[in-house]
């Protein structure tokens, strides 16, 4: 037993009591989506206890009208809905505890545990989070592509009692516990808030001095830009004009799986950097600038610089070599115009060649470009890598959440028989 865990509980042992024995399990019933109205009494659909919300609410979702709550099983001020049915374990037996101050009602793929004087709700639920009761409730599901604990398995489910011969201490300790994790949930969530803030503001800044710094036209009213160009003219011409602009050709998922390398195919896709694979073989080598040609993320321009190929609903930008431009200066100017020339008619958006070709195109002194693009560079890196360490610092701050949560609940059996 952790040491922490040991002072907890100040001498007083553990008793696992099946969770029928301290409270009541009730199993919902009725309650389809077609019986949701706007406002009404307030009801907890099993479904929302996974997508919507946390392990404790105040208020509901959803609500159904009075004629229908009173058919169906009614939630109090305390009493924990966990869920029955779900296309996977893990869902199954997730549990919410409700605080709301008006009954609420649930339907047929939940229950409702009404906890006794033995046990605080809340303590329950995040036990619920636990690999031990993961453990515990895989014994009892049953089915393949929808799994289902029914309310008497549940039941059967053994959860730790500390102190069970000192109700005032058992509580107290359950308290204890509760409160830990409340502070590390509310801290984790603050942390992800915040992190969530920085990257928005990241972004908006970089979006900010792109804007200023590839605006031309209004250069007067950016001096730092006025710097950059030393007085120097800037000239505008079509795209179709100083570069070459090609398709790519169709490539089949069997190609794909049948073909496979070191060198990525591009599509229309803009996760995963837009690639859809990897074959042995390239049509291109050198530096570029793709797009997507169709559908919702039509417009969509990537920077590309190595051998790759892509695909037919991608398109691609070669500046001709007699044209004082960088690839990395008309990939920054066209993320900012692209998608302003997408055609959005037959609920088809799409980019051709003939539309890209007349995006009118300014060409400052190759030093301005390389300045620009040295700037919108560091930005860039700076705001990808705020965006690439959030996911990760969020996962570790669940990690370590998970961790104490399990230290803190994670009493040993033995203690339950004496040992």
């Amino acid at each position: 037993m952790h040491p922490f865990l040991k002072k907890l509980l100040d001498g007083e042992n553990v008793e696992w009591k099946p969770l029928g024995e301290i409270g009541e399990i009730i199993r919902g019933n009725g309650l389809q989506k077609k019986d949701f109205t706007e406002t009404g009494f307030p009801a907890i659909h099993y479904g929302q206890i996974y997508t919507f919300y946390g392990l404790s609410t105040e208020t509901t979702k959803s609500f159904v009208s009075e004629e229908s709550a009173q058919k169906l099983r009614k939630v109090n001020y305390g009493d924990v809905v966990i869920t029955n049915t779900s296309e996977n374990l893990k869902d199954v037996g997730k549990a919410l505890v409700y605080l709301g101050e008006k009954q609420a009602v649930t339907g047929g793929h939940a229950s409702i545990f009404k906890p006794s004087s033995e046990i605080i709700g809340k303590y329950f639920a995040y036990y619920t989070q636990t690999a031990n009761f993961f453990d515990e409730k895989r014994k009892y599901a049953k089915g393949t592509k929808v799994i289902d604990i029914s309310a008497s398995d549940l039941a059967k489910i053994i959860i730790p009692i500390p102190a069970p011969n000192n109700p005032e201490k058992s509580l107290a300790i359950q308290n204890e516990i509760v409160g830990i994790l409340d502070r590390f949930s509310a801290l984790t969530a603050e942390l992800t808030a915040k992190l969530g803030e920085e990257l928005i503001l990241r972004k908006k800044q970089y979006q900010y001095y792109r804007d200023k710094l590839l605006d031309f036209k209004n250069a007067a009213d950016f001096p730092f830009l006025q710097k950059l160009l030393n007085g120097a003219k800037v000239e505008y011409k079509p795209l179709g004009e100083i570069a070459i602009l090609k398709r790519g050709k169709v490539i089949s998922k069997v190609y794909l799986e049948d073909n496979k390398g070191e060198y990525p195919v591009y599509s229309s896709q803009t996760s995963n950097d837009g690639i859809i694979g990897k074959i042995g073989t390239f049509d291109f080598d050198g530096e570029f600038i793709t797009w997507t040609t169709d559908g919702a993320n039509a417009g969509t321009v990537f920077y590309r610089n190595g051998k790759f190929s892509i695909t037919n609903v991608c398109g691609l930008i070669e500046i001709k070599k007699q044209i004082n431009l960088t690839h990395k200066f008309l990939f920054y100017w066209l993320s900012i115009k692209a998608k302003s020339h997408v055609y959005a008619g037959m609920g088809n958006p799409k980019l051709m060649s003939n539309q890209m070709k007349e995006i009118p195109i300014p060409i400052p002194p190759i030093e301005t470009q390389n300045q620009i693009v040295d700037i919108l560079d560091k930005f860039d890196a700076l705001t990808n890598s705020l965006t690439e360490g959030l996911p990760k610092e969020i996962e570790l701050r669940k990690k370590q959440y998970a961790y104490y949560r399990d230290l803190l609940l994670n009493f040993p059996k033995e203690e339950s028989s004496g040992k």
